[in-house]
């Protein structure tokens, strides 16, 4: 096995030994020698060549004209000082302890009988059945400085089933002679039969008012006697 190998191995090398024999060692290119290239590269800029096509003008286009901005003007208005007006203020209750309702008859009277109506009848209804008596006082209070009169209190009739009245005339205040057109004041008071004060309203202010009577008394006819 050994002589195959050996033999093989030795064929091989003068198969190779006979090749390289046969080539010619001037053919082979020298590799000393530099190698140089045939053309040197120029580097010449290329400059890109630009074609300009013109716009064609628009027909019938209108160049925008921007439009002023109006700004309006408005009157200036100076405030004027709006008359005050008088509300009705309502007139606040007044306390009715022992009593149901008072009433009038008129909220104005006169100082004399030439002038009507010249009386003002007040209806008192009482709260409790106990109520034996009521009275009813008066007083004047002048519309122009606010001062009071004396108080006048009187006795009120029994009509029954709790209901008391009286008609009151100026002759019986005290100080109607001093105060003209001024307003009565009124109170009512409830008492039981031992004259025990049971019950008592407020004052009444400025709901009723005595008016000077201005009328002119009519002359009496004279008798012009007869001559035969």
């Amino acid at each position: 096995m050994k002589q195959r190998t050996f033999f093989a191995t030795l064929a091989v090398f003068l198969l190779a030994c006979s090749i390289l024999t046969q080539v010619d060692p001037a053919a082979l290119p020298a590799t000393d020698a530099p190698i140089l290239p045939t053309d040197t590269p120029t580097s010449t800029p290329i400059t890109p060549t630009f074609t300009f096509t013109p716009t064609p003008p628009l027909l019938g286009f209108k160049t925008w004209t921007p439009t002023p901005t109006i700004t309006p003007i408005f009157p200036t208005f100076t405030p004027m000082d709006l008359p005050t007006l008088a509300l009705n203020t309502p007139t606040p209750p007044v306390q009715m302890n022992g009593f149901i309702s008072i009433n009038l008859s008129q909220s104005e009277f006169y100082k004399r009988p030439a002038c009507q109506p010249s009386s003002v009848k007040f209806t008192a209804q009482a709260l409790e059945a106990k109520t034996a008596f009521v009275t009813l006082s008066v007083r004047f209070k002048s519309r122009q400085t606010g001062t009071t009169s004396k108080w006048t209190t009187l006795t009120m009739d029994k009509l029954g089933g709790g209901t008391f009245a009286y008609e009151l005339i100026s002759d019986v205040m005290i100080g109607v002679d001093i105060f003209e057109n001024a307003w009565v004041q009124y109170q009512l008071v409830a008492l039981d039969s031992g004259s025990d004060e049971i019950g008592r309203t407020g004052i009444f202010s400025e709901r009723l008012t005595l008016l000077e009577c201005e009328a002119t008394p009519t002359p009496e006819p004279t008798q012009t006697p007869l001559v035969p």
